[in-house]
């Protein structure tokens, strides 16, 4: 099967080359009984290529399920995953079998084993060396062959520095490593998932899909995402369900859905209320000089993002839309005087807040001393 007949079966949307680099390491592993972790931030999908590599497989005519290891209590997880016999525990009336007995010859998705406790560790750890598990409450050690994909949202190594993660079962289920990168990171995917998310709603539900403008895909395209394809996914049906336009702009985006006003990139932090000016007026004068070069659109929203001012940033991010990308320096000479006298106020507040914070270290500055001037 090819790598686009793999995302067509599976629904997986997008062209970046590190989602098709994960896709392929797992298309590869998939006929092989390695073991694989997957590793990615939360809500980028890591179950999806479990399902590949099961699929893809010889044992794909047997069993498959999928365990989130976080959300079975400490005190059972044992019995879950191994079994138990009668009598091992108070209420253990008969025996059970646990997921390793009754998948034998099929492929288990451990989700979230870096939150699996110690002593469960060592039992996995057994049935990945040796093939063989013991339930709890008996002695008997039982064969099983199981094929085990998991994944993380946490780095594991950290984990095994602070003696919360074994190191030994680290490497052994670490053989096969696939990296899913988060949405942040595949930025030319956004609106093509978040069209997609509206049309499988307006399909669903019999309503015409809704549609983003220039300046509504400029926002969501910058935006972090911190939950990834699942909060964008839940975006795009809360949009589809309250918005009153199918046309959506960045004004109805951000009254809808208020928290695409955050921040688009983490600030950083400052010293000095110097080096504070300093910072933004190298930001500013980028963006002056891409005014003035009538630059790509791109480049001159990734700088307006590092503007600590969301109104600061929605003047660029508004002019971009409002040119669809074409900017002209005749056109922007208001924008451009708005966004110096943004800064000041900006230069003004980091004095005042540094100052108040470092009463023994007072900043004299001239005036004007950090305001640019934008156009010659």
């Amino acid at each position: 099967m090819t790598l686009q007949g793999v995302k067509q079966r599976y629904g997986i949307i997008g062209t970046s080359p590190e989602l098709d680099r994960a896709i392929d390491t797992a298309m590869r592993v998939a006929p092989t009984d390695l073991t694989v972790l997957v590793h990615g931030e939360s809500g980028v999908g890591k179950e999806s290529f479990s399902k590949i590599i099961h699929q893809l497989s010889p044992r794909k005519h047997n069993n498959f399920i999928a365990i989130n290891c976080g959300a079975i209590p400490p005190g059972t997880i044992n019995s879950e995953l191994f079994g138990h016999d009668k009598g091992a525990f108070t209420g253990a009336v008969t025996d059970r079998k646990g997921y390793f007995e009754t998948v034998d010859g099929g492929t288990i998705f451990l989700d979230e084993v870096g939150e699996m406790p110690l002593d469960t560790q060592a039992f996995l750890l057994r049935v990945l060396e040796q093939g063989e598990f013991i339930r709890v409450g008996s002695s008997r050690p039982q064969k099983t062959d199981v094929r085990v994909v998991a994944a993380t949202n946490v780095d594991l190594m950290a984990r095994v520095r602070k003696n919360k993660f074994r190191e030994d079962l680290f490497y052994r289920l670490n053989t096969v490593p696939i990296r899913v990168p988060s949405l942040s990171e595949r930025r030319q995917d956004i609106f093509l998932l978040f069209r997609k998310f509206a049309l499988d709603f307006s399909e669903r539900y019999r309503t015409d899909p809704v549609r983003l403008d220039d300046s509504g895909r400029l926002v969501i395209e910058n935006y972090a995402w911190p939950g990834n394809v699942r909060e964008l996914r839940n975006v795009a049906e809360q949009l589809s369900v309250m918005s009153t336009e199918k046309n959506v702009g960045a004004e109805q985006l951000y009254d809808q859905i208020p928290k695409l006003r955050e921040r688009h990139l983490p600030a950083k932090r400052h010293e000095d209320a110097s080096s504070f000016g300093e910072s933004r007026s190298k930001v500013c004068l980028n963006i002056g000089h891409r005014f003035d070069a009538a630059t790509h659109a791109d480049e001159l929203i990734a700088d307006a993002f590092r503007l600590p001012s969301l109104r600061a940033q929605s003047l660029v991010t508004g002019e971009v839309a409002r040119t669809h990308g074409r900017i002209h320096p005749a056109q922007t000479h208001r924008t451009l005087h708005e966004l110096q006298l943004l800064l000041e106020h900006d230069r003004v507040e980091a004095i005042r807040q540094f100052e108040t914070q470092h009463p023994a270290k007072p900043v004299h500055l001239a005036p004007g001393e950090f305001v640019l001037r934008m156009s010659a």
